[in-house]
């Protein structure tokens, strides 16, 4: 292998080695860049008509449809009331509606049927609430028959390693306890 030729003045030819390496990822750059927007650049047709196309985003616009809607809601809740009056008109007894006496019945008949509606409300929630309240409690008592039966169940393993890990005097394990645990596992096993 050839070493390049060290330029004269001391410098070992790092200003011109820089400038070509500088020169060459330039050319890289523009190349990456030609590939990213798909040519050598923008027409002159497509830049004029980058901003003029449409964004989706218009402020005014969003504004006057926040208006319409909010003044929607107002004119339905406006014609509710209207009709809420009428027929609250309705139902109000006048002279004339004591002359006819199917009106005043029919309106004493609505009004219980509202009395029964609503007793009939306060009953479904009622139910709804105890219903609520019995899988509340339901829950709960599994939660904490579960709860015991791990406790129960870690004073089991406790004991059992307690007895598994005696020592005698001299420092060996006492094998009548871990014969009994094979034992015992053997027995599970065949049942």
């Amino acid at each position: 292998m050839k070493r390049p030729a060290v330029a004269e003045g001391g410098g070992g030819g790092s200003e011109e080695g820089t400038s070509k390496e500088f020169g060459k990822n330039r050319w890289k750059r523009q190349k990456r860049n030609e590939q990213r927007l798909g040519g050598k650049g923008l027409s002159l047709e497509a830049f004029a008509n980058a901003k003029s196309r449409p964004s989706g985003y218009n402020p005014a616009l969003i504004k006057k449809q926040r208006e319409f809607y909010r003044n929607a809601k107002y004119v339905t809740k406006y014609k509710k009331t209207l009709k809420q009056q009428n027929l609250a008109s309705d139902h109000m007894p006048t002279v004339s509606d004591d002359k006819d006496g199917d009106k005043t019945e029919n309106s004493q008949m609505r009004s219980k049927t509202k009395k029964k509606s609503l007793l009939s409300l306060r009953e479904e929630y009622e139910k709804k609430h105890a219903e609520v309240e019995k899988a509340k409690t339901d829950r709960e008592a599994i939660i904490q028959a579960r709860k015991e039966e791990r406790a129960k169940a870690e004073d089991r393993r406790k004991a059992e390693r307690e007895k598994m890990f005696k020592k005698t005097r001299s420092g060996q394990p006492v094998m009548k306890y871990r014969i009994e645990h094979l034992l015992e596992g053997l027995l599970d096993g065949s049942k």
